[in-house]
Protein backbone atom coordinates (compact mmCIF):
# COMPACT_ATOMS: atom_id res chain seq x y z
CA UNK A 1 0.00 0.00 0.00
CA UNK A 2 1.41 3.36 -1.05
CA UNK A 3 1.41 6.15 1.53
CA UNK A 4 0.00 8.45 -1.18
CA UNK A 5 -2.89 7.15 -3.32
CA UNK A 6 -2.61 6.85 -7.08
CA UNK A 7 -4.05 9.75 -9.12
CA UNK A 8 -4.45 12.02 -6.04
CA UNK A 9 -5.53 15.52 -7.08
CA UNK A 10 -6.50 17.14 -3.79
CA UNK A 11 -7.73 16.74 -0.22
CA UNK A 12 -10.73 18.69 1.06
CA UNK A 13 -10.55 20.15 4.57
CA UNK A 14 -13.94 21.69 5.43
CA UNK A 15 -14.32 24.20 8.23
CA UNK A 16 -17.05 26.38 9.73
CA UNK A 17 -14.53 29.20 10.23
CA UNK A 18 -12.16 29.65 7.32
CA UNK A 19 -10.05 32.44 8.84
CA UNK A 20 -9.47 30.50 12.08
CA UNK A 21 -8.54 27.29 10.27
CA UNK A 22 -6.12 29.07 7.94
CA UNK A 23 -4.51 30.73 10.96
CA UNK A 24 -4.24 27.37 12.76
CA UNK A 25 -2.65 25.73 9.70
CA UNK A 26 -0.15 28.59 9.50
CA UNK A 27 0.71 28.32 13.19
CA UNK A 28 1.20 24.55 13.08
CA UNK A 29 3.17 24.35 9.82
CA UNK A 30 4.85 27.72 9.41
CA UNK A 31 3.24 27.92 5.94
CA UNK A 32 0.46 30.38 5.09
CA UNK A 33 -2.18 28.98 2.70
CA UNK A 34 -2.81 31.03 -0.44
CA UNK A 35 -6.25 32.46 -1.26
CA UNK A 36 -7.87 30.24 -3.87
CA UNK A 37 -11.03 32.10 -4.77
CA UNK A 38 -14.78 32.22 -4.33
CA UNK A 39 -17.46 29.79 -5.46
CA UNK A 40 -20.04 32.33 -6.57
CA UNK A 41 -23.59 31.38 -5.67
CA UNK A 42 -22.48 28.47 -3.48
CA UNK A 43 -21.54 30.56 -0.45
CA UNK A 44 -17.98 29.27 -0.10
CA UNK A 45 -14.40 30.27 -0.70
CA UNK A 46 -11.12 28.39 -0.32
CA UNK A 47 -7.44 28.58 0.48
CA UNK A 48 -4.85 26.27 -1.06
CA UNK A 49 -1.54 24.64 -0.19
CA UNK A 50 0.49 22.47 -2.54
CA UNK A 51 1.15 18.93 -1.30
CA UNK A 52 3.94 18.44 -3.84
CA UNK A 53 3.71 17.63 -7.55
CA UNK A 54 0.17 18.19 -8.85
CA UNK A 55 -1.58 17.47 -5.55
CA UNK A 56 -2.87 20.10 -3.15
CA UNK A 57 -4.92 20.75 -0.03
CA UNK A 58 -8.16 22.72 -0.31
CA UNK A 59 -9.32 24.44 2.88
CA UNK A 60 -12.94 25.40 2.24
CA UNK A 61 -15.44 27.25 4.38
CA UNK A 62 -18.30 29.74 4.32
CA UNK A 63 -17.58 32.97 2.46
CA UNK A 64 -18.53 35.87 4.75
CA UNK A 65 -18.88 38.15 1.73
CA UNK A 66 -21.64 36.02 0.17
CA UNK A 67 -25.19 35.69 1.42
CA UNK A 68 -26.34 32.22 2.39
CA UNK A 69 -27.12 30.18 -0.75
CA UNK A 70 -30.53 28.67 -1.31
CA UNK A 71 -29.00 25.19 -1.19
CA UNK A 72 -26.55 23.30 1.04
CA UNK A 73 -22.98 24.52 0.71
CA UNK A 74 -20.50 22.11 -0.94
CA UNK A 75 -18.84 19.42 1.17
CA UNK A 76 -21.31 19.93 4.04
CA UNK A 77 -19.51 23.16 4.93
CA UNK A 78 -22.71 24.37 6.57
CA UNK A 79 -22.88 21.24 8.71
CA UNK A 80 -19.36 20.78 10.06
CA UNK A 81 -18.81 22.05 13.61
CA UNK A 82 -15.01 21.78 13.54
CA UNK A 83 -12.34 21.54 10.82
CA UNK A 84 -12.39 18.06 9.28
CA UNK A 85 -10.92 16.32 6.23
CA UNK A 86 -14.18 15.34 4.56
CA UNK A 87 -13.16 13.82 1.23
CA UNK A 88 -10.57 13.72 -1.55
CA UNK A 89 -10.35 13.87 -5.33
CA UNK A 90 -8.48 11.97 -8.00
CA UNK A 91 -7.68 13.14 -11.51
CA UNK A 92 -7.74 10.24 -13.99
CA UNK A 93 -6.18 10.70 -17.44
CA UNK A 94 -9.65 10.49 -19.04
CA UNK A 95 -12.56 11.44 -16.78
CA UNK A 96 -15.35 10.06 -18.96
CA UNK A 97 -13.54 6.77 -19.55
CA UNK A 98 -12.89 6.45 -15.81
CA UNK A 99 -16.58 6.94 -15.04
CA UNK A 100 -17.58 4.27 -17.56
CA UNK A 101 -14.90 1.88 -16.29
CA UNK A 102 -16.06 2.29 -12.69
CA UNK A 103 -19.68 1.69 -13.70
CA UNK A 104 -18.66 -1.46 -15.52
CA UNK A 105 -17.07 -2.66 -12.27
CA UNK A 106 -20.20 -2.00 -10.23
CA UNK A 107 -19.59 1.47 -8.82
CA UNK A 108 -21.26 4.59 -10.19
CA UNK A 109 -19.34 7.75 -9.16
CA UNK A 110 -21.99 9.91 -10.82
CA UNK A 111 -21.99 11.98 -13.97
CA UNK A 112 -19.55 14.85 -14.54
CA UNK A 113 -20.81 18.31 -13.56
CA UNK A 114 -19.38 21.64 -14.68
CA UNK A 115 -17.95 23.91 -11.94
CA UNK A 116 -15.96 27.14 -11.80
CA UNK A 117 -14.38 29.71 -9.51
CA UNK A 118 -12.50 32.94 -10.05
CA UNK A 119 -9.00 33.34 -8.64
CA UNK A 120 -8.05 36.56 -6.82
CA UNK A 121 -6.14 37.65 -9.95
CA UNK A 122 -9.36 37.41 -11.96
CA UNK A 123 -8.54 34.17 -13.79
CA UNK A 124 -11.62 32.00 -14.26
CA UNK A 125 -10.99 28.32 -13.56
CA UNK A 126 -13.43 25.83 -15.02
CA UNK A 127 -13.48 22.10 -14.37
CA UNK A 128 -15.70 19.04 -14.32
CA UNK A 129 -16.20 16.72 -11.37
CA UNK A 130 -18.38 13.79 -10.42
CA UNK A 131 -21.13 14.62 -7.95
CA UNK A 132 -23.32 11.56 -7.85
CA UNK A 133 -26.18 10.99 -5.42
CA UNK A 134 -24.96 7.40 -5.18
CA UNK A 135 -21.42 8.39 -4.16
CA UNK A 136 -20.34 6.67 -0.96
CA UNK A 137 -21.59 8.77 1.98
CA UNK A 138 -18.38 8.38 4.00
CA UNK A 139 -16.39 10.68 1.71
CA UNK A 140 -13.60 8.09 1.76
CA UNK A 141 -14.22 7.10 -1.86
CA UNK A 142 -12.87 10.00 -3.93
CA UNK A 143 -14.74 12.05 -6.46
CA UNK A 144 -13.19 12.47 -9.91
CA UNK A 145 -12.06 15.77 -11.38
CA UNK A 146 -10.85 17.04 -14.76
CA UNK A 147 -9.37 20.53 -15.03
CA UNK A 148 -9.71 20.60 -18.81
CA UNK A 149 -7.91 23.58 -20.32
CA UNK A 150 -7.79 25.58 -17.07
CA UNK A 151 -4.43 25.85 -15.31
CA UNK A 152 -4.18 23.37 -12.47
CA UNK A 153 -4.25 25.06 -9.05
CA UNK A 154 -0.70 23.88 -8.35
CA UNK A 155 0.50 25.81 -11.42
CA UNK A 156 0.05 29.11 -9.54
CA UNK A 157 3.18 28.77 -7.36
CA UNK A 158 1.40 27.74 -4.17
CA UNK A 159 3.13 27.50 -0.79
CA UNK A 160 4.10 23.87 -0.21
CA UNK A 161 3.91 21.32 2.58
CA UNK A 162 4.83 17.96 0.96
CA UNK A 163 2.36 15.16 1.68
CA UNK A 164 3.95 12.30 3.60
CA UNK A 165 0.94 10.02 4.00
CA UNK A 166 -2.83 9.75 3.73
CA UNK A 167 -4.89 7.16 5.57
CA UNK A 168 -8.43 6.58 6.76
CA UNK A 169 -10.58 4.42 8.97
CA UNK A 170 -14.09 3.07 8.40
CA UNK A 171 -16.40 0.67 10.22
CA UNK A 172 -16.29 -1.75 7.26
CA UNK A 173 -13.06 -1.12 5.28
CA UNK A 174 -13.63 -4.14 3.03
CA UNK A 175 -16.78 -2.45 1.73
CA UNK A 176 -14.68 0.40 0.33
CA UNK A 177 -11.75 -1.45 -1.22
CA UNK A 178 -13.56 -2.67 -4.37
CA UNK A 179 -14.94 0.84 -4.95
CA UNK A 180 -11.45 2.33 -4.75
CA UNK A 181 -10.17 -0.36 -7.09
CA UNK A 182 -12.94 0.43 -9.58
CA UNK A 183 -11.64 4.02 -9.67
CA UNK A 184 -8.03 2.94 -10.19
CA UNK A 185 -6.76 4.16 -6.85
CA UNK A 186 -6.24 2.95 -3.28
CA UNK A 187 -6.24 4.19 0.30
CA UNK A 188 -4.62 2.92 3.48
CA UNK A 189 -7.71 1.76 5.44
CA UNK A 190 -8.15 0.46 8.96
CA UNK A 191 -11.22 -0.42 11.03
CA UNK A 192 -12.67 2.40 13.12
CA UNK A 193 -14.94 5.44 12.93
CA UNK A 194 -15.10 7.30 9.61
CA UNK A 195 -12.06 9.56 9.56
CA UNK A 196 -9.34 10.73 7.18
CA UNK A 197 -5.84 11.59 8.39
CA UNK A 198 -2.98 13.16 6.47
CA UNK A 199 0.54 14.15 7.45
CA UNK A 200 2.61 16.87 5.79
CA UNK A 201 6.28 17.72 6.05
CA UNK A 202 7.16 21.21 7.29
CA UNK A 203 10.16 23.15 8.55
CA UNK A 204 8.64 22.59 12.01
CA UNK A 205 8.58 18.81 11.46
CA UNK A 206 5.78 16.47 10.34
CA UNK A 207 2.28 17.73 11.16
CA UNK A 208 -0.86 15.58 11.12
CA UNK A 209 -4.40 16.74 10.37
CA UNK A 210 -7.73 14.92 10.61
Amino acid sequence: MNAIPALLDHLVLATPDLAATVADFTRRTGVTPAPGGTHVGLGTRNYLVSLGGTSYLEIIGPDPEQSAPGQPRPFDVGGVTAPRTVTWAISPPDLDAAIESARAQGYDPGSAQAMSRRRPDGTLLEWRLTDGEDAHPSGLVPFLIDWGTSPHPTASDLPTTPLLSLSASAPEPDELRPLLSALGTDLDLTTGPVEMTFTVDTLLGPVTFH
